[in-house]
Order: structure tokens, then C-alpha cells, then sequence
């Protein structure tokens, strides 16, 4: 049998595995009698843990949420998940929580026993991440825990947008999705002015509280993640093409990735995709990878690109 100190332990660890546990089945775990489980329990509210009880035939007991946070036991995995977790965080997109990270990381490294501080070092000093280009905007834990919580309780949300030119609009949303894609936040709205889905940038939204009133949930569309990397490829794109593609859409449709462009059928062999791309050396590099083919009649610089790369692919194999 545990000891007391051992069997609290014990205990706490069986209420944070799972929901909910009868007292008979806890008896049976720590090999006690009902009473002492009981007078346990009772040892560990006197510590500042919410146990709740329920009675009857199907009652048990389960850990509740508390007005402050309470040591917790984690296994192994837990503890190194946690570890990298905020090790990644202390260094990510999200402004305000670096620090308050590092110190989190400082604790539980400080208990953490030698054989786990090693796996975290290890991982630490041995996992290089591959720096990007630009250190890319930063989003306020604030404001994204606000616009977090209108998509939870399903709240009109309210804030002040700025535009890619530096406008600003004020918005109103019923808020649906937040997407971390690289190195930004976006959130899936319904825009109740334009009556239609937005995609809009985290860091460029100034909430505007309080939230509400609440709202009945739309069906989503499509998928929020492919809609936002559509969305974002089609900004980002310098130069924009619509191509007849010789090719059923659904064929089409498999060849490429979302952020390339969209697929519309025309008929049961011809499609038009909707592309771009930053440069139209790109844009002909994405057509020619098609494997079937194609028309283009526009952007212009295209067309003329097309035409050279002709002549300069039938000279290449002119002498064969």
C-alpha cells in the first residue's frame, strides 16, 4: 500500500488522466478502502484542488477548474512536448509571450529530471530552424485570444482593418476560423456589410470590444485552410492569367495545388484555370507542368514569353 504523500500523488495523477472516476474504481487503483479515498479527496481540497463529487448509484469524481492554476503531473512525453512547446513559442509570431514562454520553460526545466533535460537539450542544441527571409509581422496574444473567444461563443466581432495600402475600414464579422499559415495569422469571416466570406490579416485587425450579439452559424464553404491559401496566393500575385486548358476540370483540378489558382469547367473536356504568379516565367513554368494542352490569350508579357520559349524550344531540338 502507498504511503499518504505517495497515494496523493497517485490520485492526482488518476483525476487528470481522464474525466471522470467512481470511487469504487479509484479504490481499486490505489488498493484502499472507500473512506480513504474519501478523506484523500478531501486532502486534496484542502491543497487547492477542485474536486468535484457528484452522489448516487453513478456518481464519481472528477478535477475541476479552480480560481488559480495547480501544480499539475505530467508523464514524460507531456513534460518534453510542453518543453518544446514553449521553447518554439518563445521565438514565434505571436507578441507578449516570449518572455512569460521562457520563464514557463525555466520551471519546468528546473524539475525536469536529468534523463528529460537531456532529450529537451538535445533537441534544443541539435534542431536548427531555417531562419526566414523577414522576421514577418507580429500578432498581440490579446487580440488574438479576443477574436479566439468571438469564434468560440459564435459573437459578431468589431474591429478596425487596415488595408495592404494602409486604408483603414471598420469591419463588422460573425468571426468562424483562425488559420496559422507560415509566419501569419488569418481569420474566416462572414462580413455582414458585404454579405459575403473575407479572409483577413490578424496583424492588420484592431478589435474593437465589446463583442456580440451572438449569431447562428453559416456552412463554411470549402475548406478554411485551402481558402486562405488561395486567398493570399492570388494577393501576392504580380501578374494573373485565365487559361483555357484542353483537359477535363477534374483532371486540371488534380495537377495542381489550391494556391496555384481555381478550376472552372466549361465543358466535359475544356476548363479555364485561374492563376498567377509574381513573375510570367513562373506562370509558364506552372502551364508547361500541366501535361496537357493549353490556350493563353493574356496578360500580354505572357503571351510574348510563350512565343520565344516556341522558337526557342523548336531550335533546341532543330539538329536532333
Amino acid at each position: 500500500m502507498l504511503e499518504t504523500s505517495a497515494r496523493l500523488l497517485r490520485l492526482l495523477a488518476l483525476l487528470q488522466m481522464r474525466r471522470e472516476w467512481t470511487g469504487s474504481e479509484l479504490a481499486d487503483r490505489l488498493e484502499v478502502s472507500g473512506r480513504t479515498v474519501r478523506n484523500d479527496i478531501e486532502r486534496l481540497r484542502a491543497l487547492g484542488y477542485p474536486v468535484n463529487a457528484t452522489r448516487g448509484s453513478v456518481g464519481g469524481y472528477q478535477l475541476g477548474a479552480g480560481a488559480a492554476m495547480p501544480p499539475l503531473l505530467l508523464d514524460d512525453e507531456e513534460a518534453i512536448a510542453v518543453a518544446v512547446g514553449l521553447r518554439t513559442a518563445a521565438g514565434g509570431t505571436i507578441a507578449g509571450v516570449e518572455e512569460t514562454s521562457l520563464r514557463a520553460l525555466a520551471k519546468l526545466e528546473q524539475v525536469l529530471p536529468s534523463r528529460l533535460r537531456r532529450r529537451v537539450n538535445a533537441l534544443q542544441r541539435y534542431a536548427v530552424p531555417v531562419p526566414y527571409d523577414s522576421p514577418g509581422p507580429r500578432v498581440e496574444a490579446e487580440s488574438l485570444s479576443t477574436i479566439a473567444a468571438a469564434c468560440r461563443d459564435q459573437e459578431r466581432l468589431r474591429f478596425a482593418y487596415r488595408n495592404h495600402d494602409g486604408t483603414e475600414s471598420g469591419r463588422t464579422v460573425e468571426p468562424y476560423q483562425l488559420v496559422n499559415w507560415g509566419r501569419r495569422w488569418y481569420l474566416v469571416a462572414w462580413d455582414v456589410d458585404r454579405d459575403d466570406w473575407r479572409t483577413f490579416r490578424v496583424d492588420r485587425i484592431d478589435p474593437r470590444p465589446p463583442s456580440g450579439p451572438r449569431f447562428t452559424a453559416r456552412e463554411l464553404p470549402d475548406d478554411v485552410t485551402d481558402r486562405v491559401r488561395r486567398g493570399v496566393s492570388s494577393a501576392a500575385w504580380r501578374y494573373r492569367a485565365r487559361v483555357t486548358v484542353h483537359a477535363p476540370a477534374e483532371v486540371v483540378a488534380d495537377r495542381i495545388n489550391p494556391a496555384v489558382g481555381t478550376v472552372e469547367a466549361v465543358d466535359a473536356g475544356t476548363c479555364v484555370l485561374d492563376t498567377g504568379a509574381d513573375t510570367v516565367d513562373a506562370l509558364a513554368v506552372h502551364l508547361g507542368l500541366l501535361g496537357a494542352d493549353f490556350t493563353v490569350s493574356e496578360p500580354p508579357e505572357l503571351v510574348e514569353l510563350m512565343h520565344t520559349l516556341s522558337e526557342r524550344y523548336r531550335q533546341a531540338t532543330s539538329g536532333a
